[in-house]
């Protein structure tokens, strides 16, 4: 947000003026406090969750998904954000900024906590989360889909 703000206030809507030395450092503090915090918080668990909620029998095809998703849309925001700066001009820095509050709001909701829960028992975790839990089906709503063996 803060860099948006500098930014915006220097060049505006035009795109166009001069920034002071003094600015300019601030914004390159700014964005490297930005990669820090990132690297420290968010950047991780991109990587980290999907390894924990996983169950073990899909954790493998899980990851492979995760780190496919993860590269894909990596390659999409470097593609298109210069495009975008040039469009949205400091808004950009406000636009990436509403989605990291989407995810803060989704993770505080949507994720379980995952601390000192042996991966053995995350499908539990996830049965009895309040939202999950009406998409994941039951011990027994699984027992009553699976084909019964042919008796001889």
């Amino acid at each position: 947000l803060l860099v948006g703000v500098v930014i915006g206030k220097t060049f505006g809507t035009s795109g166009t003026g001069t920034i002071t030395k003094g600015s300019a450092n601030f914004v390159l503090f700014l964005i490297c406090a930005y990669v820090a915090a990132f690297a420290w918080s968010w950047g991780p668990l991109g990587w980290l969750v999907p390894s924990e909620i996983f169950p073990l029998e899909v954790r493998s095809a899980g990851q492979c998904i995760n780190v496919a998703v993860n590269l894909l849309f990596t390659f999409v925001i470097a593609q298109v954000f210069l495009s975008m700066l040039c469009h949205l001009k400091f808004g950009l820095f406000f636009f990436f900024a509403g989605w990291v509050l989407l995810m803060t709001i989704f993770i505080f909701f949507f994720l379980p906590e995952t601390k000192n829960v042996p991966i053995e028992e995350m499908e539990l975790i996830w049965r009895k989360h309040w939202f999950w839990g009406k998409i994941i089906p039951q011990e027994d709503d699984r027992a009553q889909s699976k084909p019964k063996p042919a008796q001889s």
